[in-house]
């Protein structure tokens, strides 16, 4: 407690400081880093940093650094003025568009559903914040998850609400950013608080106090969570714990100019004066949130404000003035205010201001609507609330309590038939499950045993293709012997490679765990060995795949198969004459949507003396294999030979 109004203190004195030496600091394009971000690099300025922004933003040398200094300047005008707001987020949108950096647009789009919302367009602020999600990136998703929770909890959807909460939470932990699981906390203990769960909502409050303590930096949200943290606290009836937050948060608002924090803390300080009976300082802290409000031209926060004035003049027992507040404060609110849980407690006090005007007939209607709008928020204490402002109305008639009673018994009556014809159905529709669970079992089972017997019956075809191509392999092979012409029975070889080495690929399809994949580094191992056998080349030729487990489609890799093929027959037959000892390495790599091939040998390379070579049978087949797999090859020949393909593979649907 002692630190924290230490640090109450500290922030009011320094704020004095600022206004001199502070607001030059932020910006300096001589420098290597000319920003300092507000709140992120540094809180030493006052609240004149708005205007450093504004002409800071024009005279930014890059793209880039223009965009953050334009959006940090559209994104804190929204806490003093959201018309300027607006206007600075649209200069943003139409320059990041006219430079097609979606990212930035994104980024925008995301400052003006934070605008909209607080404007009271909600549905605004959702489209534009869900165009912004397909462009926006990672470290910035958090922001956009709070600002979508924003949404939901101001339409009275708290569950989504904390769900959206529970996302930014859960990826800032993942990205390690401080802040983003601060803000998430804090967000938390606000729905803890809307619930009426105060312990916990303290609880999550003080979490989150701790982290932004930590970050070091007094910014905007910050200063909403000692808001909250207070609201908690005053709920709890701990008012003197609640008085901290709400002056350390005055402190800082009015360092920085934040007018709706201000008018938020007002608003509840009102509250906490009132319950102390000190009604001259509450009304002068209502008074102090509607012109706070009034300045941000924001009609959420000045609904909020003159609800706050309506309910310490109920407390007062002025009910004549708190009907003409509180009428304000719907008139405010227009029939397009998403507000449910504010609007309805404008509601409740209006019924509250006419019951105690003994105007019986318009607070039931006031209470009415209070029921209406709290159910849209909460279920539970609808049903209770309405058969106590019926009482209320009934007592002020004079009407017979035995009717009234009459008519509780109905609805009790009402609810039991209800509750038996629910419980039926539901017996009914758990019957249903069941035999659908049991339907669904017995066609998950056959359909296992057809996928087994599909399986096995691929399996068994691989199997005799390859016990074919070994057989065709064969033959090659005894008929090469038979044949005395040196070309012919060394073109019968190739061919009986070539065969050999599309057999293997149907031998690792039904060996291995895949029946569409082959692992390469294995297959090529297997391959060279062969190859390096037929030529009788194990004393002076070693056989090395540096390179990972790979498995890659039938479709390429039985064309990357006999590429290599070639390649090794080559290497085996031109590259170490005279009896060298050399190495051939295979390496295979996925780079992205590349297949990258390579083939090289330590052996003598191309003689320059020579002719051209390439113009056989095996230069043509790989050429055409090549073009086949979208691939382009590269030949290079310094101290051995190494020939590299990349093959293009099909982008994913």
């Amino acid at each position: 407690m002692r630190n924290r109004l230490l640090r109450v203190v500290s922030v009011t004195l320094f704020s004095f400081l600022n206004g001199f030496i502070g607001t030059t600091q932020i910006i300096d394009f001589k420098e290597e880093n000319s920003y300092k971000r507000v709140f992120i690099d540094t809180d030493n300025f006052g609240p004149s940093y708005l205007d450093t922004l504004q002409i800071a933003y024009t005279k930014a040398p890059t793209d880039s650094l223009k965009f953050l200094i334009l959006n940090d300047l559209a994104y804190y005008w929204h806490t003093r003025d959201l018309i300027s707001a607006y206007e600075f987020t649209k200069i943003g949108l139409q320059e990041a568009k006219a430079k097609n950096s979606f990212p930035w647009l994104a980024r925008f789009r995301i400052t003006q559903g934070a605008i909209l919302l607080r404007n009271e367009q909600l549905d605004s602020a959702q489209f534009v914040l869900d165009l912004a999600k397909p462009d926006i990136d990672q470290k910035n998703l958090p922001f956009l998850y709070t600002q979508l929770g924003y949404v939901h909890e101001r339409r009275g959807d708290l569950s989504k609400a904390a769900e959206y909460a529970l996302q930014s939470l859960r990826l800032g932990e993942e990205l390690k950013d401080l802040h983003a699981m601060a803000v998430a906390h804090s967000d938390l203990s606000n729905l803890f608080w809307k619930q009426g769960k105060y312990d916990k909502g303290i609880e999550q409050g003080l979490l989150s106090l701790s982290l932004f303590e930590t970050i070091g930096m007094s910014d905007l949200d910050y200063d909403f969570t000692l808001y909250v943290v207070g609201n908690n606290y005053l709920s709890l009836g701990e008012l003197e714990k609640a008085r901290t937050q709400f002056l350390h948060a005055i402190a800082i608002g009015e360092r920085y100019g934040f007018y709706n924090n201000l008018s938020d803390v007002y608003i509840s300080l009102a509250e906490l004066y009132g319950l102390l009976n000190n009604y001259a300082q509450a009304e002068e802290a209502s008074m102090k949130a509607i012109s706070f409000s009034e300045q941000l031209n924001n009609s959420f926060m000045l609904m909020r404000s003159w609800l706050s004035l309506g309910k310490l003049q109920n407390m007062q027992g002025k009910y004549v003035s708190a009907v003409t507040s509180l009428t304000n404060c719907i008139e405010v609110a227009t029939e397009n205010f998403g507000d449910a849980f504010y609007l309805s407690e404008a509601y409740q006090n209006l019924g509250r201001a006419y019951a105690g005007g003994h105007n019986y007939k318009e607070a039931y209607m006031a209470f009415e609507i209070y029921d209406e709008l709290k159910n849209e928020v909460f279920t539970a204490e609808a049903s209770e609330r309405m058969s106590q402002i019926q009482t209320e109305f009934e007592v002020a008639k004079k009407e017979n309590t035995i009717q009234l009673q009459g008519t509780q018994i109905k609805k009790q009556q009402t609810i039991q038939t209800l509750i038996m014809v629910v419980s039926i159905l539901l017996f009914l529709y758990l019957l249903l499950l069941f035999k659908a669970a049991r339907t669904n079992r017995r066609k998950n089972r056959l359909l296992e045993l057809q996928n087994e017997e599909k399986e096995f019956l691929l399996k068994e075809i691989h199997h005799r293709v390859k016990n074919n191509l070994e057989i065709v392999s064969g033959l090659l092979s005894l008929q090469s012997e038979q044949i005395k012409n040196p070309k012919i029975r060394e073109a019968m070889i190739n061919s009986q490679q070539r065969v050999h080495s599309m057999s293997m690929i149907h031998q690792k399809l039904y060996q291995g765990k895949s029946l569409s994949c082959i692992e390469m580094k294995d297959y090529f191992q297997n391959l060279g060995n062969h190859a390096i056998h037929t030529y009788g080349m194990e004393e002076r030729v070693t056989l090395r795949c540096e390179m990972d487990e790979l498995s890659v489609d039938i479709d390429h890799a039985i064309p990357i198969g006999l590429i290599v093929n070639e390649l090794l027959s080559n290497a085996l037959k031109y590259a170490f004459p005279d009896k060298s000892v050399g190495i051939i390495q295979i390496r295979l790599q996925k780079r992205d949507s590349i297949l990258h091939l390579e083939v090289a040998d330590n052996g003598i390379g191309k003689s320059e003396t020579k002719g051209s070579e390439g113009t056989g049978f095996g230069t043509q087949l790989i050429a055409l294999l090549t073009t086949q797999l979208d691939g382009v090859m590269n030949l290079s020949i310094d101290h051995g030979t190494v020939v590299t393909f990349d093959f293009q593979l099909p982008k994913a649907a």
